[in-house]
């Protein structure tokens, strides 16, 4: 789980992860509130961040640990309690009867996204990013941006995630490396909550996210096309 300023869903989140979980592990990227203290009350294995490093960096240490510790799947939860920790069987289900490498949890399955009243600005931008990559990286998923996804251990450490950004674009970055590795990807629907205390990015941040995705595209085309290979897709 990688928190920042989770005290308030935090407990509410750990409470309806299912005992199938063999470890859970939370990174906390420099909160200001009691986020550490109340994840190591729950006896949760607890990591921080000594300054704020982003939510990218964030998922890196989680991953890294969770690898040191030699898990078969792993799962990235966010302990704000918008997704729903109890499909978590289902998630890891699939990767472990060996339908798919990594599996996201989608809110646009079903139209579950509008049941869930996700703010009109970001489905719109949702379906149409997801257009574009759909056409570009020839897939058909419901959508590349969910934070609730599960990856088996030979996708995270075949996959060099150190060189992928520290902010949010990290999660599509994953998304069109996992895709140029020859990875699969399959889906589950994800019914979302959207209340006060589930972080969202702000609206500012929501167009930077947006431009990323564009330019993680045109970046994946042109790796795909021999033309030339960026950063995250050599």
């Amino acid at each position: 789980m990688p928190a920042y300023n989770a005290q308030a869903t935090l407990k509410e989140t750990f409470e309806n992860i299912p005992d199938i979980v063999d470890e859970i592990i939370l990174t906390d990227d420099a909160s200001d509130d009691n986020t550490v203290q109340l994840s190591k009350s729950l006896g949760i294995k607890t990591l921080s961040h000594k300054k704020n490093l982003g939510y990218g960096a964030n998922q890196k240490t989680c991953y890294k640990e969770a690898l040191k510790n030699n898990s078969d799947i792993i799962i990235m939860l966010h302990p704000d309690f918008q997704y729903d920790p109890r499909l978590i069987p289902a998630l890891a289900s699939m990767i472990a009867y060996n339908n798919y490498d990594c599996v996201i949890a989608s809110r646009m399955l079903v139209n579950s996204a509008k049941h869930s009243k996700m703010p009109k600005y970001k489905y719109i931008a949702n379906k149409f990013l997801t257009f574009i990559q759909n056409i570009v990286l020839n897939k058909g998923l419901s959508e590349y941006h969910s934070g609730y996804r599960a990856f088996s251990s030979e996708v995270l450490k075949t996959i060099d995630f150190d060189k992928l950004s520290n902010d949010f674009i990290f999660d599509n970055q994953m998304i069109a490396v996992v895709l140029f590795k020859g990875y699969s990807i399959g889906e589950i629907s994800c019914p979302t909550k959207y209340f006060d205390n589930a972080s969202s990015i702000s609206f500012f941040r929501s167009v930077k996210y947006g431009f990323g995705v564009l330019k993680v595209t045109f970046e994946y085309l042109l790796a795909k096309s021999k033309v030339y290979k960026s950063r995250i897709f050599n």
